[in-house]
């Protein structure tokens, strides 16, 4: 059982063994029951719970909530199923927190928010580390960033403010996705 710290807070990754697209929509239905603490309405929430849950791939949850669209994805976990475990964890931690005053609704909203581009800027901001597009080990991440900011720090010899900032960027994008 892996640990990884999201939002905030340390979340065990379940390994699931057998029974992975139940498990998958018990895990979806969680997340419904979750955001319908706080009026979201079923319709307006997106779950493409997949058949093949056993299999690697992105768990993704949007909706809509006081004007907003929201999103969380997840796609670190080894199986599509283990991705929306994360998910319902986050998802039910956070209003957790929301309802015990931890955090505020405008936090909340914030941590969820995702503009209408965000799937292209992950794909740029990766380009421009100049890593492989699907990327995701942290640690490949941060020795590239740390790297070329470096490289193209300003009291550098070869430095750039402008490619020193956009680096600064593209590993904040990245980083916002899988942290």
């Amino acid at each position: 059982m892996a640990m990884v710290k999201i939002k905030g807070h340390d979340i065990n990754i379940i390994t699931v063994r057998d029974s992975f697209y139940r498990r998958a929509i018990q895990y979806s239905n969680k997340i419904k029951t979750s955001l319908r603490r706080l009026g979201v309405n079923e319709d307006d929430i997106e779950i493409n719970v997949i058949r093949a849950a056993m299999k690697k791939g992105e768990a993704k949850v949007e909706w809509y909530m006081d004007g907003h669209n929201m999103e969380y994805s997840y796609k670190l976990a080894p199986k599509y199923v283990e991705n929306m475990y994360v998910i319902s964890k986050v998802i039910e931690l956070q209003i957790k927190d929301l309802v015990e005053g931890v955090i505020t609704m405008q936090d909340f909203l914030a941590s969820f928010h995702e503009e209408d581009d965000v799937t292209d800027e992950r794909k740029q901001a990766r380009e421009i580390l100049g890593l492989h597009a699907e990327e995701n080990d942290m640690q490949v991440i941060n020795k590239t960033y740390k790297d070329l900011a470096k490289k193209y720090h300003p009291d550098m010899d070869e430095g750039c403010i402008h490619k020193f900032k956009e680096i600064n960027k593209a590993h904040k994008v990245i980083k916002r996705e899988l942290m």
